[in-house]
């Protein structure tokens, strides 16, 4: 899978890895050190904008030379990583302009978005699910750009609710908007079978919200759908609390900082699940900047200057957030008063153990979301092949998958920016294209 310049890239990496794993990789690989502490060597690195599309880069469809073994045998890539969670971007479409995702600069009336005919259809996602489901995959997360301007959205939710575990279970059916469109689809989603859902939401304050979707809109109509989730039932457990309604605020240093304390104030009086994400390199357009990361300490720090919080264990391997709840006036810990998460990418890798996939709107298969090539499923599906003979083709990607930039970043191995590669450099696959 991996072609010559990155088995060139690889060399460094191998070398830095030589003091923590034997010649053939160690299967429980000590990652705890190699976290490092190098950011303020970025401080000055930045990523230009840059308008260009990664999906032109497709890796041909896996033959047979990266067939797998048997199925019955554990699907598992270089690092003991299971593929347990699909990421679905169903739309490459957006109507926010976020600068750190989608920035009007590069997409503006000029940019050329996939033509409709391109895009995956439902039978085509649901078929492929079902194949990602025998290998070992629990849990699908819907996302864009904003999955529901997808026509007809509701119609895959329904799909995707039948599909059944080998074990017999259900999916554990998720989706990420930005909550634009929530309150008319709401309970049109709920009754279609979708489980859960997260919404990103920056700021508070109105005009710190429209800075940063750019488009102007109120931060009002955003918080309507999140009501209008809480009536569906979106996200309610067998508790009766939503802990499957999330709220997912990007902290950008300079930008919104100071708006981290009135969303946790307003979110956890209401019982939910706060994220606060750190502003991520992700793309080749968003110009990112690492004096503009809030670290996630920084984050936790100013928290516990007003409420009293205490870490909560993660629900399953492969967890992105650092989880801490509120403790009730008898100093116990009460998952009623809603739960804060801290997802630190930057400065804490969790490359240890991700267990992500990503299939983008065309049906291009990324292994990491900083991937830079993806792998058409979408012609494996009109090959004449059978679903066993595909499971087989990507269970053989997965296992040979090696990737963890966000651990080499840490260490300074990543190579060069974009804008000081050599001749022909690579560009990161845009989070639009492949969701968050």
């Amino acid at each position: 899978m991996a072609n010559d310049a990155r088995t060139k890239d690889r060399g460094l990496v191998r070398c830095f890895f030589s003091c923590f794993f034997s010649v053939h990789l160690s299967p429980t690989p000590d990652w705890s050190s190699k976290n490092g502490a190098k950011c303020e060597a970025m401080n000055d690195r930045v990523i230009p904008l840059i308008d260009e599309r990664a999906r032109s880069r497709a890796v041909p469809a896996p033959g047979s030379a990266l067939s797998a073994p048997a199925l019955s045998t554990p699907v598992l890539d270089q690092f003991e990583r299971a593929l347990s969670d699909l990421r679905i971007s169903v739309t490459d479409r957006c109507n926010f302009r976020c600068s750190y995702c989608m920035p009007k600069e590069v997409f503006n009336s000029n940019y050329m978005y996939l033509p409709q005919k391109a895009l995956l259809s439902f039978e085509e996602i649901t078929r492929l699910a079902q194949i990602f489901v025998s290998l070992g995959t629990e849990k699908i997360r819907l996302t864009g750009g904003e999955p529901l301007l997808r026509k007809n959205l509701e119609l895959l939710i329904g799909q995707l609710a039948q599909i059944k575990t080998p074990s017999g279970k259900a999916l554990d059916l998720t989706l990420t908007t930005n909550g634009s469109l929530l309150s008319k689809k709401a309970s049109a989603l709920k009754l279609a079978g979708l489980q859960r859902i997260t919404v990103s939401l920056d700021a508070l304050d109105d005009r710190v919200f429209k800075a940063m979707n750019d488009v102007d809109f109120p931060v009002e109509d955003v918080l309507q759908g999140i009501k209008a989730a809480q009536t569906a039932g979106l996200g309610l457990d067998e508790r009766g609390l939503f802990s499957g309604l999330k709220i997912n605020m990007v902290v950008k240093k300079g930008t919104n900082e100071h708006e981290i304390l009135p969303m946790a104030r307003r979110f956890l009086a209401q019982g939910l699940s706060l994220r606060f994400i750190e502003y991520m390199d992700v793309g080749s357009t968003n110009g990112w900047r690492m004096q503009e990361v809030m670290p996630s300490r920084d984050v936790l720090a100013l928290l516990r200057t007003e409420f009293d919080l205490v870490p909560v264990p993660t629900h399953k391997l492969g967890e992105t957030a650092q989880r801490f709840g509120l403790k009730n006036q008898s100093g116990v810990h009460d998952p009623s008063l809603g739960e804060v998460g801290l997802i630190s990418s930057v400065t804490q890798a969790f490359c240890a153990d991700c267990t992500r996939a990503r299939l983008s709107t065309e049906g291009l298969l990324y292994l990491c979301l900083f991937a830079t090539e993806g792998h058409d499923l979408k012609t494996l599906l009109h090959s004449g092949l059978t679903d066993q003979e595909i499971a087989q083709r990507v269970g053989g990607l997965w296992r040979r998958r090696d990737d963890r930039y966000s651990l080499l970043r840490a260490q300074d191995l990543t190579p060069q920016d974009n804008s000081e590669s050599g001749s022909n450099p690579k560009k990161r696959v845009e989070m639009s294209y492949i969701g968050g």
